[in-house]
């Protein structure tokens, strides 16, 4: 139950990176509030490099238009969210609710047990891009969070709450075979190439860009197979070579770490390929896929099977607690919005105001 780790970063989003000493032209105020185009560019920029769009570019390459239908879905939902960040930041300051070195401290060791290390936290941030500050400020925000929950309800979820959850969710807890692999990747997909070649030379003949593609993919290929008989030959340098030579960064800097995985969750050609080896061996030849060429190394094999009570206990309790304390925040807000007094500064940030995006007209609507 990999989300669980993750529920209570709604609650830390709801307040994270609100600030009001900004020098930034007014959008919203919220009582005596008011939210900034900075603080919304900021918001803004974020989200998008943590959303699908950033294996298109993020927000360097998303167009910030009204004209663009996806921006103003982003818009109003960033927008909300600031509005409900400011009601809740005044609230917590309202009941004088503060973080103590102590607090801190036991909620970091909290995390820490919860993820395994703190050597596993600062990777998994690493991974997502989160530097030590925004970690800090977003964990300080959690604790106000959490007391905040606390002085509205005390919430407790107990074993049998748990063991209730774990026997009418079973579904949740079962899992097909899975493998636990690492791999080294040579990017090489034909898509790319193409589209590359054709940004550089875009009056290139379809038979000089085969040729172009062919021989590109090749040299690849065979970059793969150095790879891999300098892996085969090192086989306890599978980590150190993968962190040099594999284009897969995120892997890389895990040695080519995969972990375990299901067969569904890979493309065909890699997941055949590593659901038929045994465990610590190393594939015979390249495996392609539609993203380049692959080294495969198996470490591990998990049968199918059903994770027992006893080892997700305490990982249910945490989710229910979660649940219930979304659940107390979402209450609150809707209250909090109710009664504020909400100004739109600039209109275009109004949701009711704002200009609609063009819809394309489709083939019915011209005749």
């Amino acid at each position: 139950m990999k989300k669980l780790l993750a529920c209570l970063a709604l609650s830390t989003v709801l307040l994270a990176g609100c600030t009001f000493g900004q020098k930034s032209e007014g959008i919203v105020k919220v009582n005596d509030n008011v939210i900034t185009k900075a603080q919304f560019d900021s918001e803004f920029d974020k989200t998008l490099d943590n959303s699908m769009f950033k294996a298109l570019g993020g927000s360097k390459n998303f167009l910030k238009s009204d004209e663009n239908p996806m921006y103003v879905i982003f818009k109003n939902k960033i927008v909300n969210e600031l509005i409900v960040k400011t009601l809740l930041d005044e609230e917590i300051a309202k009941r004088n609710i503060k973080v103590s070195d102590e607090d801190f401290e036991e909620e970091l060791k909290s995390v820490i047990d919860k993820v395994g290390s703190k050597e596993q936290l600062n990777e998994m941030l690493k991974q997502r891009g989160v530097s030590n500050a925004d970690f800090t400020a977003d964990l300080k925000t959690q604790i106000k969070i959490k007391k905040l929950v606390d002085s509205i309800e005390k919430i407790n979820v107990s074993d049998n709450d748990a063991k209730k959850y774990y026997d009418s969710h079973k579904a949740e807890f079962t899992h097909g075979e899975q493998v636990r692999a690492s791999h080294i990747l040579i990017l090489s997909s034909p898509v790319d190439l193409i589209r590359s070649i054709k940004e550089k030379n875009k009056d290139i003949t379809p038979e000089d860009l085969n040729k172009e593609v062919d021989k590109i993919m090749a040299e690849n290929k065979a970059k793969a197979e150095a790879i891999l008989a300098e892996v085969k030959n090192n086989p306890d340098d599978f980590a150190k070579i993968a962190k040099k030579s594999s284009d897969d960064k995120a892997s890389a800097e895990r040695g080519g770490e995969l972990g375990f995985f299901p067969k569904e969750a890979m493309v065909k050609e890699f997941a055949e390929a590593a659901f038929s080896m045994k465990p610590n061996t190393i594939n015979e030849k390249v495996v392609q896929t539609p993203y380049g060429y692959h080294i495969i190394k198996v470490t591990d094999r998990m049968e199918a099977g059903t994770t027992p009570y006893d080892s997700i206990k305490d990982e249910i309790k945490y989710y229910l607690e979660t649940q219930k304390q979304i659940e107390v925040i979402k209450n609150l807000t809707a209250g909090l919005m109710k009664n504020a007094k909400i100004e739109y500064l600039d209109e275009s940030f109004d949701p009711t105001k704002a200009p609609k995006p063009k819809e394309e007209k489709t083939e019915e609507d011209k005749k």
